[in-house]
């Protein structure tokens, strides 16, 4: 009896996506002053996307030991090597696309100085919160330091006014009804001072009643001191 063979199978196992290097890089990132050699590597969701499902970096020092950091999967993922927690060795700072609507990215900050792998947490903004007011306004607050700015919505009231948040008269239907604070969507290394050196500014964006509603985003300028992420300019830019 003739069994017949699986071809199916055996072509998408021939066709499954395999590891590829992204990118390499030789830097300087245990404080030893030698080279090392990093590799950004990932697997493909498919072969006729550019979704990596699986993203890592692979270390290998001049000392020859070895470190393997994993990812979350993205679009477009890429490393730096900036000193961010001004230790005077370059910390090594990921970023990749999520690809959602948001955009939105993922990112990581690790050290490995004295060939000890650490991870940094990046800052976060718990201040930010936006709510809608009477006739039309919402209120955004980025600090308990400043005064909340107010934004005028009264060009998008009949929006509002099909999605329940006003009635015609520019009333609340609901009394607490809050505007889409995201995440902090991106962050980019920026030099401070030649003294300071590097710190990070971040993009968080204010939405009202749907993403794409947005109304403005929150620019902060970040920098790492005594172990933690302190707050150096915090900034409203309204959307045109």
């Amino acid at each position: 009896m003739l069994v017949p063979i699986n071809t199916n199978a055996a072509d998408q196992q021939n066709n499954a996506p395999t590891p590829k290097t992204i990118a390499k890089y030789e830097e300087e990132i245990t404080g030893d002053s030698q080279k090392d050699t990093i590799l950004l590597k990932g697997i493909l969701f498919s072969n006729d996307t550019d979704y990596f499902r699986d993203i890592w970096t692979e270390i290998t020092a001049a000392n020859q030991q070895k470190w393997k950091i994993p990812y979350e999967g993205g679009y477009d993922p890429e490393l730096q090597f900036i000193d961010l927690n001004h230790d005077r060795v370059n910390d090594i700072f990921y970023q990749s696309a999520t690809g959602g609507s948001g955009g939105l990215y993922y990112y990581h900050l690790h050290t490995l100085k004295n060939d000890e792998l650490k991870e940094i947490p990046l800052p976060e903004q718990p201040y930010v919160k936006g709510e809608f007011k009477e006739n039309f306004k919402v209120e955004i607050q980025i600090s308990p330091e400043l005064e909340p700015y107010i934004v005028d919505v009264e060009n998008r009231a009949s929006e509002y006014i099909q999605l329940g948040i006003y009635n015609k008269e520019g009333k609340l239907i609901e009394e607490k009804s809050s505007a889409m604070v995201d995440p902090i969507a991106f962050f980019d290394p920026v030099i401070i001072s030649k003294r300071k050196g590097y710190g990070l500014k971040s993009y968080q964006q204010i939405s009202g009643a749907y993403h794409a509603d947005q109304l403005g985003t929150v620019e902060t300028i970040w920098y790492y001191e005594n172990g933690k992420w302190i707050v150096l300019q915090t900034e409203w830019v309204p959307s045109n």
